[in-house]
């Protein structure tokens, strides 16, 4: 493998520019912005990501400034209205300051949409230009950041897919790489098995307030995370999607809690808590996977694992997405939009070890530069809404060697 060294002495897998709006006013020009450089063939692409927001919102700007210092980009356009609440100006001095170079556009002074639709791509093709020219180097594997999601789920997610991307995590935490599985929403009855794989009992008791507190905020919103095609592939419970959505976090210890934008500080399996603090005001958690796979790329995954046994043609911006099919009836119609056929562990043409190698040896040649298939396709999806969070507490990531 090898990757773009960033300042922070991270590396990236892919060398893109991010295009950020700043409200979605915006999104109409920063999208055109970024849409003749979608896929340059070359060292990056140009890819369109941004808040909607018209007012602040700490988390959103925590997430926006670790997406766009992340070691996957190469360098920012930020694409501002000119009277929205979002702190352009302190997102740009950390873009600066990390090292990579960074314009703002206000479209308000810029001279409305072409005006600022022509400055933008002008400075993009010249980033591409100076990004493509950039020297990788090699690249462990203990450099990398994998996250894990799963989406449209059937009674075949649990048995296959997600027990083998739990497999490859295993292999990624036994290489030193940090690995993060998330959804607390979709673990409750799981608490328990979780505490007792924590490094610290300290830890143990922080997972099953997770729990518990995502246990809370449906209970409130008056429904689960369970969606109708969970229930037509053939699920019949939460805690029955609790299970497969366990066994995508594989076997390995449990070396902390991070919430979203919170980077890993080593190696090891970290459980992401996407549940917002405090009371019911956000609605539901997440409204969509992709919000869920920003968050995975806001805590530094170089790439996503995502599970899907109803299917699903799920892509994002930034973050290469890897799909592992867990039904065979499922692949042999969506084999185009599938990375791996785990349904052949149902089949009896393969088992889960197997499967699990195979998924954790095409991580390394996607963090090599082998596309996707969703990065083929050209799946650019991205979402951030409002949500609030309370800071880490020192129990959730014990200083364990």
């Amino acid at each position: 493998m090898k990757g773009w060294r960033r300042a922070d002495g991270r590396k990236g897998i892919r060398n893109h520019v991010a295009v950020a709006y700043l409200v979605e006013c915006a999104h109409h020009v920063a999208r055109e912005i970024a849409w003749p450089y979608r896929d340059t063939g070359r060292a990056g692409a140009a890819h369109a990501i941004g808040f909607p927001g018209c007012y602040p919102n700490a988390y959103a700007a925590k997430v926006m400034q670790r997406l766009c210092t992340h070691p996957n980009v190469g360098a920012v356009l930020l694409v501002s209205l000119g009277c929205e609440g979002f702190n352009k100006r302190s997102l740009e001095r950390a873009i600066r300051d990390s090292g990579r170079p960074v314009m703002t556009l206000t479209i308000q002074d810029d001279g409305g949409t072409r005006s600022t639709i022509d400055k933008g791509r002008a400075w993009v093709e010249a980033q591409l230009g100076e990004l493509a020219a950039q020297p990788a180097e090699p690249m462990a594997v203990s450099e990398l950041v994998v996250g894990t999601i799963c989406g449209g789920s059937d009674a075949t997610s649990g048995l296959t897919a997600n027990p083998a991307m739990g497999r490859a995590f295993d292999f990624l935490v036994a290489e030193k790489a940090a690995a993060i599985f998330e959804e607390t929403g979709e673990l409750i009855g799981m608490e328990d098995w979780m505490a007792a794989r924590a490094v610290t009992p300290e830890l143990g008791e922080e997972i099953k307030a997770c729990v518990a507190k995502a246990a809370r905020y449906y209970e409130t919103l008056g429904y689960p995370s369970f969606a109708p095609g969970n229930a037509d592939g053939g699920l019949t419970t939460i805690e029955e999607k609790s299970l497969g959505a366990y066994a995508k976090s594989g076997a390995s210890p449990i070396s902390g809690i991070i919430k979203p934008g919170d980077i890993p500080p080593r190696g090891g399996l970290y459980l992401l808590d996407v549940v917002p603090d405090g009371e019911v005001r956000f609605g539901f958690p997440n409204i969509s996977d992709n919000a869920e796979i920003v968050e995975l790329i806001a805590c530094g995954s170089h790439l996503i694992l995502f599970s899907t046994g109803r299917g699903s043609v799920v892509g994002s911006a930034l973050a290469p997405v890897i799909k592992v099919c867990a039904n065979p009836r499922t692949y042999d119609r969506m084999a185009e939009d599938m990375d791996v056929n785990a349904g052949r562990i149902l089949t009896g043409e393969a088992d889960l070890d197997t499967v699990g190698r195979e998924i954790f040896d095409l991580i390394r040649q996607v963090a090599g530069g082998a596309p996707s298939k969703s990065e083929a396709l050209g799946h650019q999806k991205f979402i951030l809404t409002y949500k609030s969070f309370s800071p880490l507490g020192p129990a959730c990531l014990p200083a364990v060697a």
